[in-house]
């Protein structure tokens, strides 16, 4: 039977970063995917000459774990502008970030979005998430982010027009449930990040980390049927290998099956529809809002005006998300999708063209109930690492990776 001293059990972010880690470390390591491809949830289709992120996704650039180990001029990143469009009868109200654009202060002061004490308690809550730790953000709060925007004294007005689409969109959560910890965070992030998309897709984030490990560490097509209580692995394709130590990089669902637990189910779910037109229907590079829950159209971007290549010469790729359950095919869906946008946009909607649908029933996992100090070690010789360990991010799956390699190899990176 083949033996390694570590295997690491898929090829997500975590995964990668596990494995980029021990690389470092010269620790000699196996790492598995059962798919065609690394990223896990980050992936992106090459379809008919489009990016097709697999759901609508966006880059967060100073994130403290993306910084230790990618290449961001590699990477070659295009930027959204810092703000939001938000739909508002058949207009747009425009909110832009006013200390990355200073000259559009005022008008977002003055914008029908909120309050003027609610614009100032905006400021307010970023200059005190940007000043503090990550940790200190993410210690466990028993508080929905709904019940903590009310706390600090926020209107009713700005919670449902801004915090509900925006932050409801971050998180596929437009109740407001999830954490205010993990609010919080990702709120310093916007705060003070870049938006970007890499210029070949989401992809070329983790298919970076994978190039960059040893010949003959990784391995795609390569599923996990069973895991033994002595770190026995059975492979779909019959094939059976030993480990010293196994690292569950898995999905939560994946990873319980193999552990035989019980698969959590409270996952938020999103679906993202393309379509194509020959230009576009708004060229101010902001993610565009829609406090309508009842809609089938929640937020809506295009691609192509922040990055040309994720769309062919003379065309714009437009991405449209859908939060929550619909019961819609996605053909219906569509439909469904450009009706309602003729509202938005007139006429020229009923040229766009139907590209492809991704729906993603565990896009996002729950904030655990410890995010800043998740529990990894499972035994002396097996671990797990994942985003659902701590808090939904690509931040928090590249963080549990690096502490996992930190225990293996018993040193700090």
């Amino acid at each position: 039977m083949e033996f390694h001293p570590v295997i690491i059990i898929g090829a997500g972010m975590a995964g990668l970063s596990c494995a980029a880690y021990l690389t470092q470390a010269g620790q000699p390591f196996l790492l598995l995917e059962g798919s065609n491809g690394v990223g896990g949830r980050v992936r992106t289709d090459r379809y008919k000459g489009y990016l097709l992120d697999r759901g609508f996704q966006i880059f967060l650039a100073d994130y403290p774990e993306t910084r230790k180990l990618l290449d961001y001029e590699a990477l070659n990143l295009q930027a959204f502008r810092s703000g939001a469009l938000i739909k508002k009868a058949h207009n747009f109200i425009q909110v832009v970030h006013p200390l990355k654009e200073p000259n559009q202060l005022f008008d977002t002061l003055l914008s029908q979005v909120g309050t003027l004490p609610d614009k100032l308690r905006i400021l307010k809550l970023a200059a005190q998430t940007v000043s503090r730790p990550d940790e200190q953000l993410l210690q466990p709060q028993e508080m929905s982010t709904l019940a903590y925007l009310q706390s600090q004294g926020f209107s009713d007005k700005i919670i449902q027009t801004f915090f509900r689409p925006f932050f409801g969109g971050v998180y596929l959560d437009r109740d407001l449930k999830t954490s205010s910890s993990f609010f919080r965070f990702i709120f310093k992030y916007f705060a003070k990040s870049p938006v970007t998309l890499p210029a070949e897709g989401m992809e070329a984030i983790p298919a970076q980390l994978a190039a960059k490990l040893p010949p003959g560490t990784l391995r795609t097509n390569c599923a996990v049927e069973t895991l033994t209580p002595n770190n026995e692995i059975l492979l779909s394709n019959g094939q059976s290998l030993k480990a010293g130590i196994v690292v569950l990089a898995t999905d939560a669902a994946t990873s319980a099956r193999l552990l035989a637990d019980e698969a959590p189910r409270d996952f938020n779910q999103t679906t993202c529809t393309y379509f194509t037109a020959d230009e576009s229907p708004n060229k101010a590079k902001l993610l565009m809002l829609n406090p309508d829950s009842r809609s089938v159209v929640h937020n809506l971007s295009v691609p192509s005006d922040i990055n040309p290549g994720y769309a062919p010469a003379g065309k714009a790729l437009i991405s449209v998300s859908t939060h929550g359950p619909h019961g819609l095919s996605p053909e219906t869906l569509a439909l469904s999708i450009k009706k309602e946008l003729q509202s938005w946009f007139g006429e020229p909607v009923e040229s766009w063209r139907y590209l492809k649908t991704y729906f993603i029933p565990e896009a996002l996992p729950p904030t655990a109930s410890n995010p800043a100090q998740p529990a990894l070690r499972l035994t002396p010789n097996r671990y797990r690492c994942g985003d659902y360990t701590a808090y939904p991010s690509l931040n928090a799956a590249m963080a549990t990776g690096r502490m996992v390699a930190e225990d293996i190899s018993g040193k700090k990176f």
